[in-house]
């Protein structure tokens, strides 16, 4: 069979691609590494933006966007999105999102960091869960065709056109092909490379991403990882940037406030990492909205802060930390959400478009892969002739994980998982210098060099997540590369991207950064 559209992913941007696109009666299937309802666009808490109140204007939004992305955002997608932010709220509206109502029952909205005004639109402090929960039970109710637990390996590509995928079945290890006239990536990004230090789910790696570059995808803007200023404290779960845009106060244990807490997040992360390197702890204390206030609007960071440190946000400040949390670059795409791969498209976290630029403006996340996800349905076409054959992609992938089942090492690759994550937070996280950044760069060298030195203790074919854990591993391997290599090019700061040996930003490095087989290039 021969599907108009195969999306990869199971987040906000792959719901709304996939009902947009079953809206247009095509022939389309979701394939999902996981469950629906377990997509990293949950984590996105606090909020989409959208001009709604009469004293803001698009152009305000417009505005705050590229200053969040110091002049390398592109004006033209930055643009689309903001023009149809509201468009896009209304279209969730619609379909059921629950979102905060004022006392006049419009659509309530408060400021998060680097915004103008109140301008994110909320759902408590679950924004992102009750978009995907709304959007998936809209996919079931349109008979979209779902296929769950199956791992991406592959894209197969003849001549720079997509034709199909393939994957593997995460529950029998079966693996196959699927076909299609469009292939749409949805599978986010990869703040999961940071592991352990990380607000991402161990498997959000760039696995996507990583599968389109060996297929000669361009990767663009790598370097730009956006570190969020507030997880709790050695446990690096998410406190949403709601608590500090209902007022939530960053103190020292001394009760001294340090700055600003609503500027952008990457100078509001790297002022709090700078007092934890001169060991101070730092605290989230929102006591003074009283109890009521924060179960009304804060209901999941409270219960996750009672859970995980037995503490009440109405009685005790938080002690926070900075983590992985957001990525900015991604493969290249246009405004039509096309890579340089014919008929192979990115949208969401796993694409770069430009609407971030260096650092993403707080609120932007869930509207860019809302309003794009959207917009693939315009942009597609069904001209892509694709031919029903078993493609050499397939034995390919089964030679390939024949081959790692057979791997005997005395290596254990899940302490190298966590030696990975260590290295890049504290080598290519908040502050870089290139001793830093070409230490992390050896130890990734050495175990893309020994990969086949690891031991896979698991050889069923039975839900085999030890096998499943090494491919995202593997694919951390490469993904940590690029930023690296990315990170050394730029050799100024901007935005997420600060260098202790470049602290300033220069004219010479107003370009995008590409990364085209193993190479780095201004774009």
């Amino acid at each position: 069979m021969i599907y108009d559209a195969i999306i990869i992913g199971n987040g906000g941007a792959a719901l709304s691609c996939a009902i947009s696109l079953k809206q247009r009666n095509l022939n389309i299937l979701v394939i999902t590494k996981g469950d629906c309802t377990s997509a990293q666009t949950s984590q996105a808490q606090g909020g989409i933006n959208a001009v709604i109140n009469p004293n803001d204007s698009i152009e305000n939004h417009i505005k705050d966007t590229l200053k969040s992305a110091h002049n390398i955002g592109d004006t033209t997608t930055i643009e689309y999105m903001c023009n149809n932010a509201k468009e896009t709220i209304l279209w969730l509206d619609s379909l059921g999102v629950p979102f905060n109502r004022d006392n006049n029952n419009n659509i309530a909205q408060r400021q998060l960091g680097g915004a103008s005004y109140n301008r994110a639109c909320y759902s408590s402090d679950y924004t992102g869960l009750k978009i995907v929960h709304t959007l998936f039970d809209t996919a079931n109710k349109l008979d979209i065709e779902f296929l769950y637990q199956h791992n991406l390996l592959d894209i197969i590509v003849e001549d720079d056109i997509s034709k199909g995928v393939i994957v593997q079945n995460i529950k029998n290890s079966a693996i196959s092909q699927y076909l299609a006239k469009n292939i749409i990536l949805a599978t986010g990004g990869y703040g999961g490379v940071y592991h352990n230090y990380t607000t991402n789910s161990k498997g959000n790696v760039g696995d996507g991403i990583a599968i389109a570059y060996k297929n000669g995808a361009i990767l663009e803007n790598m370097e730009f990882v956006q570190f969020h200023p507030t997880a709790i404290k050695d446990k690096f779960i998410l406190i949403s940037e709601s608590a500090r845009g209902e007022g939530g106060y960053l103190i020292t244990k001394d009760k001294e406030r340090f700055v600003d807490e609503l500027l952008p997040r990457d100078i509001v992360a790297r002022e709090i990492y700078k007092k934890i390197q001169n060991n101070q702890e730092i605290f989230l204390d929102v006591r003074h909205l009283g109890y009521e206030k924060i179960i009304e609007l804060l209901p999941q960071e409270y219960k996750l802060c009672l859970e995980h440190l037995s503490l009440r946000m109405n009685k005790d400040p938080i002690p926070i930390t900075p983590a992985s949390h957001y990525t900015m670059g991604g493969i290249k795409a246009n405004q039509s959400l096309q890579t340089n791969i014919k008929f192979l498209y990115a949208v969401g976290e796993c694409s770069n478009i430009g609407v971030h630029g260096a650092n993403r403006l707080g609120g932007n996340s869930l509207l860019e892969i809302i309003t794009f996800g959207k917009a693939i349905a315009d942009n597609i076409t069904t001209n892509n002739i694709v031919i029903d054959k078993e493609y050499p992609q397939l034995s390919k992938a089964k030679k390939d994980i024949n081959s790692i089942l057979n791997y005997n090492g005395d290596k254990n690759f899940y302490t190298q998982r966590d030696r990975l994550g260590e290295i890049m937070f504290q080598n290519v996280g908040l502050f870089r210098e290139e001793s830093k950044l070409k230490k992390a760069l050896t130890f990734i060298n050495e175990n893309i060099t020994n990969l086949n030195k690891f031991k896979i203790e698991d050889k069923s074919t039975i839900y085999n997540t030890n096998l499943k854990d090494f491919l995202e591993f593997r694919n951390s391997l490469y993904i940590s590369k690029a930023i690296v290599l990315s990170a050394l090019k730029r050799e100024e700061s901007r935005g997420s991207h600060y260098r202790e040996d470049y602290p300033n930003s220069s004219k010479l490095f107003e370009n995008t950064t590409l990364y085209i087989k193993e190479e780095v290039v201004n774009g």
